[in-house]
């Protein structure tokens, strides 16, 4: 059975999709963007601070779920400027160890919802 992860710390869907989805051990989460949850206004300041949002919308949904960073073995990260990687990486690289770091892959895309600049989905295990 699956079950539908839902916290109001990070912004709610936009559309006919759940912030994540739980099924057994594993967690799906959907993609999230640097919207903040509390006005649901994007955060574009710039690149570090984007990416910090979505990590920060990442963590409140993980932690609805009783996991954190430690849990994820997979994420996906959708940019529109590979040029950003760096920055990117710099930002997402200190929410998790080294040692411990999830499997990733990274891809840079024509365009993303919102025209925003990067989104992170991610898959836990308990």
């Amino acid at each position: 059975m699956k079950k539908i992860i839902y916290t109001d710390k990070a912004p709610a869907p936009i559309g006919p999709y759940n912030q994540a989805v739980l099924v057994g051990n594993t967690l799906y989460t959907s993609g999230q963007i640097a919207l903040n949850p509390a006005t649901m206004e994007l955060v574009l300041d710039d690149i570090e601070t984007e990416t910090k949002q979505v990590m920060e919308n990442m963590k409140a949904v993980l932690a609805a779920a009783g996991m954190t960073f430690e849990n994820v073995i997979k994420t996906s990260i959708f940019i529109i400027n590979m040029d950003d990687f760096s920055r990117i990486n710099s930002v997402y690289g200190s929410y998790f160890s080294e040692d411990t770091a999830p499997a990733r892959e990274t891809v840079q895309v024509a365009c993303l919802p919102k025209n925003v600049n990067i989104e992170i989905s991610m898959i836990a295990v308990k």
